[in-house]
């Protein structure tokens, strides 16, 4: 018997022998990569039993399944290392909740800053408008008091002419009836604001009994005129209605008083 024709056998057992060892460097994981190995392998295999005589043919096929699983082996193993272990969708949720909580409440800081920075603000344009109403009010104040000393200053030197307008107040604007009023004030002080009766105390121009009764048309009834202008126009108008019914009765009486 020939043993000639077992010499392909032997060929085709080279071939395989002949496969690049790098596939097994294949990462184990990757289980779809080691089943392309299989099937690389399988295929190589059957194409050189089939008496394929070209001896690169099946170790090419081969050599380029093995080069293709080994790259998607690879592929996968850096897909798993992208993945970062231990994440899941719970540890995902916790961070947008904190992260949505940080957010609340930087917001909630910038809310109560704003609301803050604006009652701030409010109190001190109330605290301006307080102090320029002080300072209006002390104006007003230092006007009037100015004016009152003028007044004063006119009614020590020309107390009649005082009189004569503050007797517009009373309806009294006649000459006749100021002439009475000059009469009547002429026999008890001679218009003098410092007029003082030694026996009785009565006090001031209209002669006041006693003096304090002055007092509730100003504080300063011993130095000021026009105080006791005021004050003694006001009796005469509650007590005879008019400067002449006043000089009238202080007339008809002896001694003289009204």
């Amino acid at each position: 018997m020939s043993t000639q024709p077992a010499a392909p056998a032997a060929r085709r057992r080279s071939a395989v022998d002949r496969l690049p060892r790098r596939g097994v460097m294949v990462p184990l994981t990757a289980v779809g990569a080691v089943a392309a190995i299989g099937v690389g392998l399988v295929a190589a295999t059957g194409a050189a039993r089939a008496g394929d005589d070209t001896p690169t043919t099946p170790v090419a096929a081969a050599t380029s399944v093995v080069d293709t699983s080994y790259r998607l082996g690879m592929a996968v193993s850096r897909s798993d290392a992208r993945t970062p272990l231990g994440t899941s969708t719970a540890d995902a949720a916790a961070d947008k909740a904190a992260a949505d909580a940080k957010a609340k409440q930087a917001a909630a800081a910038a809310a109560k800053k704003a609301a803050a920075d604006k009652a701030a603000a409010a109190k001190k344009a109330q605290e301006a408008r307080q102090q320029a109403a002080l300072e209006a009010a002390r104006k007003a104040q230092a006007a009037t008091e100015a004016k009152q000393a003028a007044a004063v200053a006119d009614a020590r030197s020309d107390p009649q002419a005082v009189a004569r307008q503050l007797m517009a107040e009373h309806g009294w604007t006649s000459d006749a009836q100021f002439g009475c009023l000059v009469n009547l004030w002429n026999g008890e002080s001679d218009w003098r604001w410092s007029a003082e009766n030694s026996s009785s105390g009565a006090y001031g121009i209209p002669q006041s009994l006693p003096a304090r009764k002055m007092a509730q048309f100003g504080a300063d009834y011993r130095t000021n005129p026009v105080t006791q202008i005021k004050w003694g126009l006001w009796y005469i108008d509650m007590s005879y209605g008019s400067p002449c019914n006043a000089w009238s009765q202080w007339q008809a009486r002896s001694p003289h008083w009204y």
